[in-house]
This record gives structure tokens, C-alpha cells and sequence, in this order.
């Protein structure tokens, strides 16, 4: 009998944590590791690198990791397999090998083409989400390291799993299930405990990265290196599944693989088994992710202490309006957002005060530069009591724009380039199946009328949000099959609306998994132009779920009368100053490879708003 493949995950987003490669090596038996840098901004971010020197354009912190973990890798036997190629996957193999050569370590190398289209004009990027076809061919041509463009996330793992096994692209079940294994690894440590709705119930002070024990007919476990922090449980493999997918059919290059059909299974400790998963052929269009700039952006903070802050807060807005008037410069869009973060009575002036926030964008530099900027500061001295703001005003920064169009998947010329420098096709995987709707599922029954009291939502069920270009997805989900009975019937589009007001007017599609039991909603429209245009608060949407969590709902007491949270783990709070009094790093610290942490887009950076695009990564200190 076939042993499982060892598949580990060491990075969910380009800025990761650095040690994760070498822990992962080192930390348990491995086969295959995977690294993923991409996502919607990173490729604008490596777009913009890629203009001021063509040489680069690819994920070069993936180097400063192999520097000190290739050697580890080949030791072990471990293949690795990454996007971390970006734009310019040629180019990071040839400085993998230089890399290898130096260390003296014999390492096969080999990468991944074809991903890379036209660029229309005005367009900085426009890539096509390859499967993992070529990857396969690298492998089984003996290649050690494999580095590829703009593949799909789940392509990291499906390339290995058909390579290892012998799959082909008739192989629809078993690639389907490697699909939901990739989708389950590809956010790292979310799928760890990281990021999870009910943290409390565990310590998930430093999750370990998952990984992924693939059977030969499709089948996995999710775990983790033992003694590794955080918990795999159902709970985390199903939140992470309901991350930025949608309804029963999950699309991918390789296969349609029907979520619809997942059955999750705690085996023991820190291990799920995922099993059952049934896949259709792929559509016959394939995904291009096309990147631009889309203008120029500023941002004022203003902070209003105190008494009358909703006077204090139409004065400002009057008075910065007159300003912008007198200078003749208007920006095209001006946005406001009062945050009521006061508090009545309060006992610190942090607390006292709340926050508004002005957002400009314009075509030109210019109307969002100066203008902008000395409205704000010449108000400084005649304006509400009290006035400042959080950081000084600066000039207007580019913002972008994320698109998505489709090509037919033979249009595209999938190429792996072999360790041996030839060159291999990778046909389409044709025939394909158009995609439709899944049919909604039968509704359990209803629980019976009884007494109810109001928690908020997310005392009884969990949530995950994130984006897809300008549409957000929230998954909810329960784990008892009696709760599961309540929230089918009570969270309705309509409640959802209700709920969270700022998409009511916007397209809303419920999805049921009842197998999962969750739900899925797409919310069309609420990210605008997408992450790197920052149209929003919350530009990605991952605290949107827990925003839902946070509303109050009418629960039966069979339900809530044990949805009080649980203690934190004895321990969970080790002694250390209070958060905000440590050591803070600077910006100005970081590797100057690196994106500054918050600036990656598909993955986790809920904890800071960026102003403007980030800086080139890789540009020189």
C-alpha cells in the first residue's frame, strides 16, 4: 500500500513568518514543501518592482529563507515547491541555482512558464491561473526545487499529489480532494488555529504551519508537526475552507471540486481527515488577474475628543470643503468615516476620543497632494477644539486596480521548464464542464418554538471573511447539528442585510453546505475596485465576519445557555508589559526584500489599513 504524501505549507502570504521554511524541515518528516507568496496586490507590488529593474519581479525574501534551508532540504530528501516566482519565475530559478552553487549544495532546479499574457494598455500585470500540470512534469523529471508564476494556491499541492501518485487529468475525484487539501494549507497558520473564531478555546499564541498527509485516491489528514503550537480541529479545517470560496463548486484549472461533498472527521488530536470528495471536469476558461494603476489616493486622520463630537465633526467637514473650494482643486472622490470610538465620562483621553477619517482619490496627483494636505494643516489653529490628527499629511500616493477576465484554457501555452534547461508543454486538461449552479440543498428541520434569549451571533456560530477582487465572502458555520437547525433558517439574506446595513444595498447570494454545516455569502460590490484601491475601512473584508458575530440575534436557550465564551488557557496570558508598551520594530527595520508587514493582500494583515500602495519590497534600503 502507497504511504500518504507528506505535503507542509511555510508560507500563506508574501511576508510570512521567516523561520516557518526552517521549522518546517526541521520540525517532522516531510515530502514536499510548499511556499505561497501570491495575491492580488503582491503581483501589483511585484509589477511596480518589475518596471524599475526587469531582473526581479519575484518573492526575493523566498531566497533569504533557502540561504539557510537548502541545505536542510536536500539532507532530508524534502522537494519545495513555490510561487515565490511571481512575474519573473526564470529569473528567481536562475538565482536559486546561483544559490545552490555557492552553498554547494546539488540541487535540481526547474520552473514553471506560461502564466504570463498580453498586458493591455494601462495595464502594469496580466497573468493566467496555471494548474498544477506543470508542476507534475517538473517533478517527475526529477526536479528538487520547483518555482512557478501565477498558479492557482491549491496547484501547490495538486502538481506534487499527481505527480507522486500518477494521476491524470481524468483523475477528477483524487484532484478534487487534493484541491480542498491545498485550499485547507494555503493560508498557513489559518488553518492552525490562526485568525480563528473561537481562539479562546485553545493556545494560538504561535500556531505551527500545516501540513497535509495525501492518500493515494484523494484523501488527506490536515495536522502539524508535534509540539508545534495552535490546534487542528474541524472547526479550523472548515473555517479555512469557507475562506474566499463560495458555492458548492469550487473552479480551479485542474478540476471542479464540489465542497458540497466534503466529509470532515476528527481522528485524534490535531488531525482531521477530509474524505468523499467528488470532482467534475474543469471549466473550459481559465482566470487572468489583470493589475493597474488606478489613480492617486491621500488619507487624514482627524481625532475629536471630547463633547459634541458630531458637531465638531460637520465643522471639519464644512470647513475643509470651503478650503478645497478656495484652492480651485477638488479631488474627484472625498470620503468620510466618523468612528465612534469615544467613550462617555471617560477616564483616559484615548477613550474620550473618536476618529474621522477623510480618504481622497483623483486621476491626478495633484488634487490629492497639496491641496489636501495644507487644508488640513492650516486648519490646525482655527478649527474645533482639541484639534490634531494621527500622523502629519503627505502627498497623494497610487492606489491600483484588480480585474479578472477569462481566456479559453488552450489559449494558453503552460510550459515546464525542466531541470535539463528542455522545455515541456502541458497540455490542456480538456474535456470540460461548463459550470452551473448546485441546486440548493433541503433545509433540516426547524427547531421547535421554545423560550430565546439574545447573544450575539458569534457566541453560537463561527465566521471567516476575506476577498476576491470587489466581492467579499463571509462563511458561517455551527458545531452541533441542533444549532445548525437554528442558523439555516434564521441568517436569510434578508437577516444578513439587516445585520451588517453596509451591504444592504448590494447583490447578497446565500450558498448552504450542509455537510459542513455552514453557510457561505458573496457580497458583491462591498471592496469596490478591489484590496489595492482601498476603497474601504477594511480593504480586504477580514474583519467583516466578525463584525457579523458581533450583532445581536434572538437564540433559542436550548442553544445559548452554553454560549458564554470559556475561560482563556491558564497559560495564555504570560507575564509581559501590556500590548502597545513593548518594543515596537520600525518600518525602517525591515528587510529591505520584505513587504512591510500589512502591505500583502490574499492573506491576513487585518491589523493595519495602509494608506497608499506599499513601497517596492525589494527595493535597496
Amino acid at each position: 500500500m502507497t504511504r500518504p504524501l507528506r505535503i507542509g505549507n511555510a508560507s500563506g502570504f508574501y511576508g510570512d513568518r521567516f523561520d516557518a521554511v526552517r521549522e518546517m524541515l526541521t520540525g517532522g518528516p516531510l515530502d514536499v514543501l510548499t511556499g505561497d507568496y501570491l495575491a492580488e496586490l503582491t503581483m501589483l507590488i511585484l509589477g511596480r518592482s518589475r518596471l524599475k529593474d526587469p531582473r526581479r519581479g519575484y518573492a526575493a525574501t523566498f531566497l533569504r529563507q533557502l540561504e539557510e534551508s537548502l541545505g536542510l532540504a536536500h539532507e532530508r530528501g524534502v522537494k519545495i515547491v513555490t510561487n515565490a516566482g511571481g512575474l519573473n519565475p526564470a529569473g528567481l530559478a536562475d538565482a536559486v541555482r546561483e544559490l545552490a552553487e555557492r552553498a554547494g549544495v546539488p540541487v535540481r532546479v526547474a520552473h514553471v512558464e506560461g502564466d504570463g499574457r498580453p498586458v493591455p494598455e494601462g495595464y502594469l500585470t496580466a497573468n493566467a491561473y496555471l494548474g498544477g500540470g506543470g508542476i507534475a512534469a517538473c517533478l517527475r523529471a526529477g526536479a528538487d526545487v520547483v518555482v512557478t508564476g501565477r498558479v492557482t494556491d491549491a496547484a501547490l499541492v495538486t502538481g506534487p499529489a499527481a505527480a507522486h501518485f500518477g494521476w491524470g487529468p481524468e483523475d477528477h475525484d483524487a484532484l478534487a480532494g487534493a484541491v480542498v487539501a491545498g485550499h485547507v494549507l494555503e493560508c498557513g497558520t489559518q488553518a492552525t488555529g490562526g485568525n480563528y473564531a473561537f481562539f479562546r478555546d485553545h493556545d494560538v499564541r504561535r500556531p505551527g504551519f500545516p501540513l497535509a498527509e495525501i492518500h493515494p485516491d484523494g484523501s488527506s489528514v490536515i495536522t502539524k508537526h508535534d509540539g508545534t503550537g495552535g490546534v487542528v480541529d474541524i472547526g479550523t479545517v472548515t473555517a479555512q475552507l469557507l475562506y474566499e470560496t463560495g458555492g458548492a463548486r469550487y473552479a480551479g484549472p485542474d478540476v471542479t471540486a464540489r465542497l458540497d461533498t466534503v466529509t470532515l472527521a476528527q481522528q485524534g488530536p490535531d488531525r482531521v481527515r477530509i474524505s468523499g470528495v467528488r470532482g467534475e471536469a474543469p471549466p473550459p476558461t481559465l482566470k487572468v488577474g489583470l493589475n493597474r494603476l488606478g489613480g492617486w489616493r491621500n488619507e487624514v486622520v482627524f481625532v475629536l475628543t471630547g463633547l459634541d463630537v458630531e458637531a465638531k465633526c460637520r465643522l471639519l467637514q464644512d470647513q475643509f470643503a470651503d478650503a478645497l473650494d478656495r484652492a480651485g482643486s477638488a479631488p474627484a472622490e472625498v470620503r468620510w468615516e466618523l468612528a465612534r470610538t469615544d467613550r462617555a465620562d471617560a477616564d483616559t483621553e484615548e477613550t474620550a476620543s473618536a476618529l474621522l477619517r477623510l480618504v481622497v482619490r483623483d486621476p491626478d496627483a495633484e488634487a490629492v497632494g497639496r491641496a489636501v494636505s495644507g487644508a488640513a494643516v492650516e486648519l490646525a489653529l482655527g478649527s474645533y477644539p482639541g484639534f490634531h490628527v494621527t500622523a502629519p499629511p503627505g502627498k497623494g500616493a497610487p492606489y491600483g486596480v484588480f480585474e479578472a477576465a477569462y481566456v479559453p484554457a488552450g489559449e494558453v501555452e503552460h510550459v515546464a521548464v525542466l531541470p535539463d534547461g528542455s522545455r515541456e508543454a502541458v497540455p490542456a486538461t480538456g474535456p470540460y464542464r461548463e459550470l452551473a449552479e448546485v441546486a440548493e440543498p433541503a433545509l433540516p428541520e426547524p427547531l421547535p418554538a421554545g423560550p430565546t434569549r439574545s447573544v450575539p451571533l458569534g457566541r453560537i456560530a463561527g465566521a471567516r471573511s476575506g476577498d476576491k477582487g470587489g466581492d467579499a465572502n463571509v462563511g458561517v458555520w455551527v458545531r452541533s447539528d441542533d444549532a445548525w437547525r437554528w442558523l439555516a433558517h434564521e441568517l436569510t439574506v434578508a437577516r444578513f442585510q439587516e445585520l451588517l446595513p453596509e451591504t444592504a444595498g448590494l447583490s447578497v447570494v446565500r450558498h448552504v453546505l450542509p455537510g459542513l454545516r455552514a453557510l457561505n455569502f458573496t457580497v458583491h460590490g462591498l471592496l469596490g475596485e478591489g484590496v489595492a484601491a482601498q476603497a474601504r475601512f477594511d480593504p480586504q473584508a477580514k474583519a467583516l465576519g466578525e463584525w457579523l458575530r458581533s450583532r445581536h440575534v434572538t437564540v433559542p436557550v436550548r442553544l445559548s445557555a452554553d454560549s458564554d465564551p470559556p475561560p482563556l488557557p491558564p497559560d495564555a496570558e504570560p507575564d509581559r508589559p501590556p500590548r502597545g508598551t513593548e518594543p515596537v520594530r520600525s518600518v525602517s527595520d525591515a528587510e529591505p526584500d520584505s513587504p512591510p508587514r500589512g502591505t500583502d493582500a490574499v492573506r491576513s494583515v487585518s491589523d493595519t489599513h495602509p494608506a497608499q500602495l506599499p513601497a517596492d519590497p525589494e527595493a535597496p534600503a
